[in-house]
């Protein structure tokens, strides 16, 4: 290099997510004595995507073999549930059902039990009088019971990562303005005005990692567009014993409205996904105008509302209208009623959209000088998140020796 930079670290991670820590955690211990800083704007860790869905350990069975999301997913369910164990956070093992409720569904279910074999996953096919073996209350044509499926606190997971990375994480670091130069390194300057100096950067900004992605000058050529996950707490916990999900759609990456048991006792309903009017709009509330003009003047929002627009005009009116969400709970549970339903906090999903309009289905990581991108990571990210670690860590420790 033409002249020396006094580092203030060796790798800078914007994002204090569990997919940030995990990388964080994984970098030290891959590279002691690597010196890492974690930038995060909110006062603690995991304050959105990790902290705000139903806390299921996902087995991997939905995702394309050998795509990123089958391979961190199979992996990294059992990895979460040894880590929880060693390090005592609460965690779970229960298994859980893809239940058939209509017809044109069949086809489906049996194409995700190939699937689930073809990913290494131990599944059992059950017709409709075995689904009560495990669920007295669901009705069903016919189910599939995976048993690696479970649940976890992946907050209480991310808080772990943070203590044990050995990283500096400075909380309440909104990130502005970012200076990289492929001869020196990257230069990052906060809201309080602090610069943090670092030889690579990594990009784990979730909601924001379009948008970090083009302060570094890095075209990533997607947007982020936030869809809102609702969510409801079930008055009658007792009517459901484990976690039972729908057939999802193969046209989307969402899973559908399911019923999940957490680690507490109680049972979660949701979600849906409708289109949020903010990166972090937790409610039809909350609206930040320049977010929602990103949006909206991205070709692929549109392209994505022309091609969908029957799909998500359901998941709207689910949205607006509590019977509604009520009756897409009933096909699955049909003692439920609007009764039961209790309303949750609901949770945000980073969804990439290409221009064209196509939703992003795999993990994507770029690569740019002394920049790691991290661009699409929503679920199973949490599951997957300490395989996932590793590998943007070995890319980043890699820009790092050659830069």
């Amino acid at each position: 290099m033409g002249r020396k930079v006094a580092y203030d670290c060796d790798v800078l991670v914007i994002g204090g997510g569990i997919v940030g820590l995990s990388t964080a955690y994984a970098i030290t211990r891959a590279a002691p004595g690597t010196r890492v800083t974690v930038l995060e704007k909110e006062p603690g860790p995991a304050r959105h995507q990790t902290g705000r869905n139903s806390g299921v350990i996902h087995s991997g069975i939905y995702y394309r073999p050998n795509s990123l999301k089958a391979r961190y997913a199979v992996r990294g369910a059992a990895e979460m549930v040894k880590f929880c164990a060693e390090y005592g956070i609460a965690h779970a093992v229960t298994g859980k059902l893809i239940v058939a409720t209509e017809r044109e569904e069949l086809p489906r279910l049996h194409a995700l039990v190939q699937r689930g074999r073809e990913n290494g996953i131990p599944v059992r096919e059950l017709g409709a009088s075995q689904i009560a073996e495990y669920e007295p209350q669901v009705r069903g044509l016919a189910a599939i019971h995976v048993t690696t499926t479970g649940v976890c606190d992946f907050v209480g997971v991310a808080r772990h990562l943070a203590d044990a990375s050995g990283a500096h994480i400075k909380y309440n670091a909104e990130v502005t303005q970012i200076d990289r130069r492929p001869d020196l390194g990257v230069a990052v300057r906060t809201t309080d005005g602090t610069i943090t100096r670092a030889r690579v950067l990594v990009n784990c900004a979730g909601l924001h990692c379009d948008a970090i992605a083009r302060l570094t000058g890095d075209d990533p050529k997607m947007r982020i567009v936030p869809f809102r996950g609702e969510y409801y707490t079930l008055a009658r916990p007792d009517l459901v014993h484990g976690l039972v999900y729908p057939v999802p759609d193969p046209a989307f990456p969402f899973l559908g409205v399911h019923l999940t048991r957490g680690i507490d006792g109680s049972v979660h309903i949701g979600p849906n996904a409708v289109p949020a009017l903010a990166r972090e709009g937790y409610d039809w509330r909350t609206v930040r105008p320049r977010e929602l003009a990103e949006t909206l003047t991205w070709p692929g929002s549109w392209r994505i509302a022309r091609r969908h627009w029957r799909y998500g005009g359901g998941e709207l009116h689910r949205s607006l209208s509590k019977t509604a969400f009520t009756n897409a709970v009933r096909r699955l549970l049909p003692a439920a009623t609007p009764d039961d339903l209790i309303p949750a906090t609901a949770g945000v999903r980073a969804q990439a959209v290409l221009r064209d309009g196509t939703l992003l289905d795999d993990f994507l990581i770029q690569e740019s000088p002394r920049t790691v991108h991290v661009l699409n990571a929503p679920s199973p990210a949490a599951t997957a998140s300490l395989p996932i670690g590793r590998e943007i860590a070995a890319r980043a420790l890699r820009s790092m020796t050659t830069t």
